[in-house]
């Protein structure tokens, strides 16, 4: 899965594999996340919000189950 390096003081980079509709989230930390059933519009919205922490907070953590992958 390509990573895209974002700005954000938490999140260091976001991927997206569509044909199983995972999203990756890797953070400034080195901890690495994936969340599972993510529509793709939801990782566009992500991708071009103004706030990655905010969106990431009120869109995905709760939304999405996860595994650490890092």
């Amino acid at each position: 899965m390509e990573m895209i390096p974002v700005s954000s003081s938490n999140i260091a980079a976001i991927g997206f594999d569509e044909s199983q509709s995972i999203l990756a989230i890797e953070f400034n930390n080195g901890r690495a996340y994936e969340y599972y059933g993510v529509p793709q519009y939801v990782f566009d919205e992500f991708l071009n919000s103004g706030s990655k922490g905010k969106y990431a907070n009120q869109n995905i953590y709760k939304s999405y189950s996860q595994t650490k992958i890092r």
